[in-house]
């Protein structure tokens, strides 16, 4: 759980970089004369980004919470509750 609540961390302040490194960009390459290596700044930030966020997001799915259950009881609808599908063909209207 320490490892979670340190990627959540990182990942926070790392968009707080890349906010700004993507403020800076954008005053730099507004100047009269354009400094274009100014305009890969953001990318190792957003890289981090996308690879923590993929993170964060398959947790849920991968996490011992998310795998089912056995001892919960099954709710099964009875089959005669259910309309057949001649009957509502029977019904409908031509």
């Amino acid at each position: 759980m320490r490892a979670t609540r340190w990627i959540r961390q990182f990942h926070r302040w790392t968009s707080v970089v890349f906010f700004l490194c993507v403020i800076a960009t954008t005053v730099a390459l507004a100047q009269e004369r354009p400094l274009l290596w100014m305009s890969y700044l953001p990318l190792a930030p957003l890289a981090l980004l996308a690879l923590t966020g993929l993170y964060l997001f398959a947790l849920p799915y991968f996490s011992r919470h998310a795998l089912p259950r056995h001892d919960l009881p099954q709710h099964d609808l009875p089959q005669h509750d259910l309309p057949r599908r001649e009957d509502l063909r029977d019904k409908a209207p031509r």
